[in-house]
């Protein structure tokens, strides 16, 4: 039995750094280090939960190609469960060039590949079956599961009696809520970043914003707000909470909100309360970015919470 199953994008991330200049035509400029790692929503989740010490599996598609197969390869390295991914033979693997400027920020190039094929039909439901969470990582960048799909693949684990999460990424196209209502009713935490859940909502107060999506079926919702910490408001459970960041030297923000993701879902599988799993979703968060990746930086979870403890004992 699998603790979480994240289904949704995996990319190969070609990160280069640091970037203090984009050249111009024709001309080139030198970096420190240009290096290759896994990447995608759903692929850094499954490694981190794996890496914080659950189960987890992934439910995607890739290439059958270089990237594809490092990225299966870096997957099964971390101990994640890699049945659910699908291999287009026809298709290239998703893959990003990441230029990471001297203050950690990101910049990206992006080629879609077979994420933009990814459907509901590509899903093992034996795999869902056999997890006790859903998470769907990476909505808005799946054009082809994004919807209509995604609810309807909500809607059977709802009814399978699985517990559902949800994160959104950036929407260039602009299309947003028109996308996400139909999946809203079929999830029960939603974990979008702050910048995101303006966009959705049309507010800028983090619990006017946590009201408006709990106003649609999610039952918890949890902003990510990056050096401001994260914003949880539950009407299960009655609670919200504004929770402070952990202050680190951040060397590249890459899948910081994937980290926090794993970090907040692995608590709960530990049976943490809401607030304690804010806390160490946000030292998840923090452990990401003082790494070069997405996720080299990524403890145990035992490893995780003393750095909470020491940080609140002033001896970080």
């Amino acid at each position: 039995m699998n603790d979480i199953a994240c289904v949704g994008i995996l990319v190969a991330d070609c990160i280069a750094k640091p970037v203090k200049v984009i050249p111009d035509k024709g001309k080139l400029e030198l970096v420190d280090s240009i290096g290759l790692y896994s990447g995608g929503c759903a692929a850094s989740a499954s490694i981190n939960i794996t890496k914080i010490g659950k189960k987890a599996v992934i439910i995607g598609k890739i290439g059958n190609d270089g990237f594809g197969m490092f990225m299966k390869s870096s997957l099964e390295s971390h101990g994640v469960d890699t049945r659910g991914l699908k291999i287009n033979a026809k298709g290239e693997t998703s893959a990003s060039l990441v230029m990471v400027n001297p203050d950690g920020e990101r910049t990206f190039l992006h080629s879609v590949g077979t994420n933009g094929t990814f459907n509901e039909k590509d899903i093992d439901y034996d795999i869902v079956k056999s997890s006790n969470i859903i998470f769907v990582a990476g909505t808005m960048l799946m054009p082809t599961f994004d919807g209509k799909d995604c609810a309807l693949f909500l809607s059977k684990c709802k009814a399978l009696g699985k517990t559902t999460a949800l994160d959104t990424a950036w929407d260039s196209l602009g299309r947003w809520m028109k996308l996400l209502a139909p999946c809203m009713p079929y999830i029960d935490y939603f974990l979008p970043s702050y910048e995101e859940a303006v966009q959705l909502s049309g507010k800028t107060k983090p619990e006017d914003i946590a009201d408006v999506f709990l106003g649609m079926g999610p039952h918890t919702v949890v902003i990510k707000m990056g050096e401001d910490g994260c914003f949880i408001k539950s009407k299960l459970t009655g609670e919200k909470h504004f929770i402070d960041s952990f202050r680190v030297n951040a060397v590249d923000t890459t899948g910081a909100g994937d980290a926090f993701c794993a970090g907040f879902l692995s608590a709960l599988v530990s049976g943490k309360s809401l607030y304690d799993a804010g806390r160490f979703a946000n030292a998840t968060g923090a452990h990401c970015v003082m790494a070069k990746g997405a996720s080299t930086g990524i403890k145990s979870e035992r490893e995780i919470e003393k750095f909470i403890a020491d940080y609140d004992a002033g001896i970080l």
